[in-house]
C-alpha cells in the first residue's frame, strides 16, 4: 500500500512568480507528485504525493535552475 507523504525543501535563488512557476513545472513531472506548493517568502517548496523520491525531487529543482538544501523533516 502506498502512503501519502510530503517533503519540504529550502530553495535558493528564487525571487519571483516566474521562479515559482518553473520549479512547480519541473517538480510536478516527478513520478508520485500530486501537488507542489512554492512559498517565495520562505524560500521553500513543499511536495505532496506518494512514494516520493528525494533524489529525483532535488534534481527537478536543480533542473529548474535553483539550489536546494536538505529537506525539512517530513
Amino acid at each position: 500500500m502506498t502512503q501519502k507523504q510530503y517533503k519540504q525543501y529550502n530553495v535558493t535563488g528564487m525571487s519571483c512568480g516566474h521562479c515559482a512557476a518553473s520549479i512547480r513545472e519541473e517538480v510536478s513531472e516527478v513520478p508520485g507528485v500530486s501537488e507542489v506548493v512554492v512559498d517565495l517568502a520562505a524560500n521553500a517548496v513543499t511536495v505532496h504525493g506518494t512514494d516520493l523520491d528525494d533524489e529525483r525531487l532535488r534534481a527537478a529543482v536543480v533542473e529548474a535552475g535553483y539550489g536546494v538544501a536538505d529537506p525539512v523533516a517530513a
